[in-house]
């Protein structure tokens, strides 16, 4: 029943969604290249792990190591390079924002320097970011008004993983949810004695939406494609109840919660949360007292076997004795949503 509830409230807010909310300009390409959308051209435009791996290795998903790591981003190819063969290209927003952030410390993070910008986007706040900068565009300012195709950087090669071969020069791209405003105090209790240089702008408060998606199904739709009907369509690879009933993602993100009358009437003891195989909550639904059956903090209500399989790189849930359960990265995601 709780199950059957979830999916006929997720139809009904579509349906409301797509009657009610105005038609989105769609996001812009963050540099030059636009070969994603030249069907067979993939390698022009993303840049894959090494020349022998294939154009995939350099897109969103579970992609590397032979599907078994997550990349949450495109890996973008530059165009245009100095006499030494470095990139030049011009990295600008993908959309009309603010600045959230930006490091111009490289040796601080896997991203090299890198810019977050914050969008609104069909009433959903979203964060755009451009990794292994050359250079963060001079006079950036955190809070500053900037235009879809205002330049924020230069594309280089800088990261603190393996180092970018000139050959597979590129700019790092991402649409994120942000998860929690509580981060900081999160990572500090998990991961003690690990720095965290960069507060709540850590990647891994960051949940990653499937941009190549985005970009290709603004491509198919134009003026009538919709980021939020898009999230909130996302692929569910698990369901799960919390006992929280106050986090800060309610607020964010509350276009993504869904009704429920008798929680409404009865007071909310927790939440139905539908996760893809990110991590991202796209449907939370309250529950009240009454119609949860568990006093066990998260508890795992139904997994969708066939993308667990297809995408099991985030190990979100796993098979343990013949039974799904929450595996350790599914509880440290749910730890984290509602710290």
């Amino acid at each position: 029943m709780i199950g059957f509830i979830l999916r006929s409230a997720i139809i009904f807010t579509l349906g409301l969604a797509a009657t009610t909310i105005l038609a989105q300009s769609p996001f812009q390409f963050p540099t030059a290249n636009r070969a994603l959308y030249e069907p067979g051209n993939e390698l022009k435009f993303l840049a894959p792990t090494a020349p022998e791996k294939p154009w995939t290795s350099g897109s969103f998903g579970c992609v590397r190591d032979n599907g078994n790591r997550m990349h949450e981003g495109l890996d973008i190819r530059s165009l245009q390079h100095d006499r030494h063969g470095e990139p030049t290209d011009p990295v600008s927003a993908t959309a009309d924002g603010t600045v959230a952030y930006f490091s111009r410390k490289p040796g601080l993070s896997n991203y090299g320097n890198y810019v977050v910008l914050r969008h609104i986007v069909a009433g959903l706040e979203i964060y755009s970011l451009y990794a292994h900068l050359s250079e963060v565009q001079p006079g950036l300012a955190i809070g500053q008004s900037v235009r879809a195709g205002q330049v924020v950087g230069i594309m280089g090669r800088t990261s603190t993983a393996e180092p970018i071969t000139r050959d597979r020069a590129h700019v790092h791209f991402e649409l994120n949810l942000l998860v929690n405003d509580n981060f900081a105090g999160w990572f500090k209790k998990n991961s003690p004695g690990e720095r965290n240089d960069h507060g709540i702008w850590n990647g891994q408060n960051l949940n990653g939406l499937d941009d190549r998606a985005i970009l290709l199904e603004e491509r198919r739709q134009g003026a009538a494609f919709n980021l939020l009907n898009f999230v909130r369509s996302q692929t569910e690879l698990c369901r799960v109840l919390v006992r929280a009933t106050s986090f800060p993602y309610l607020q964010r993100y509350s276009a993504l919660v869904l009704p429920n009358p008798r929680a409404e009437k009865e007071g909310v003891a927790g939440y139905e949360i539908a996760l893809n195989y990110n991590g991202v909550a796209f449907a939370l639904m309250p529950r009240a007292e009454s119609e949860i059956k568990s006093r066990a903090r998260f508890q795992l209500l139904g997994v969708n076997e066939g993308e667990a399989r297809a995408n099991a790189c985030r190990r979100l849930v796993v098979q343990r004795g013949g039974h799904w359960v929450l595996g350790k990265h599914g509880l440290e995601e749910l730890e984290k949503l509602v710290y």
